[in-house]
């Protein structure tokens, strides 16, 4: 009955539901057509697009609590729970199982888990998106280094799912790694990056 219910907490379609009640608009005609973070921010802007990232990071650490609430404080719940969300959040029942990629949601679920690796992971994430201003780049890169991460916080069961994670959001990036070889990828441009850059481009 938990499982079910972190699934139908990671399935909440939080971009789709920002952008028609608030902007009337459906997100998925837009952009890139994902429902995720990237696509908020290109489509809707910065606040709605930081709503959205914080929404889906937090399904992911709701469910991976429901055990903590329920008194089955175990890691190996905490982890399966949140992974139950994620899976929800890329295969929504709400959207036809046509869901986001999973980068949020995953953070959510270390942030149930151990928030210092969460807070070290963000640390990690921001800055490679400030270099690289390409957040499919930015989630190729960083995962695998959260899997490193996790084997420096000596968590073997960590490191694992993270692992796991880091294989399946690189298979949900695949179309994205094809565009970045193609040198086609849209960079995402927010923050003071882009507003040195606009000044730059005024030069």
């Amino acid at each position: 009955m938990l499982g079910l219910l972190a699934y139908i907490i990671g399935s909440f379609p939080t971009g789709v539901m920002i952008g028609k009640v608030f902007f009337q608009k459906d997100i998925r005609d837009y952009g890139s057509g994902n429902t995720g973070t990237t696509n908020t921010y290109r489509v809707l802007g910065f606040i709605p697009g930081t709503v959205v990232l914080v929404i889906d990071i937090l399904k992911g650490t709701l469910a991976g609590l429901l055990p903590v609430l329920f008194y089955q404080n175990t890691h190996f719940f905490v982890l399966l729970f949140g992974v139950i969300a994620v899976i929800g959040h890329c295969f929504p029942i709400f959207l036809k199982f046509k869901g986001g990629k999973a980068v949020a949601t995953s953070a959510g679920i270390s942030l149930a888990y151990d928030w210092h690796f969460f807070v070290l992971s963000a640390i990690i994430f921001t800055i490679i998106l400030w270099l690289t201003s390409t957040v499919s780049l930015t989630s190729i890169i960083s995962f695998p280094l959260f899997t490193l991460e996790a084997l420096l916080f000596h968590d073997w069961l960590l490191a694992t799912i993270a692992a796991l994670i880091t294989v399946f959001v690189i298979y949900r990036h695949k179309a994205n790694i094809q565009r970045l070889l193609n040198g086609t990828e849209e960079p995402l441009h927010f923050g003071l990056r882009y507003k040195i850059n606009a000044k730059k481009s005024h030069k």
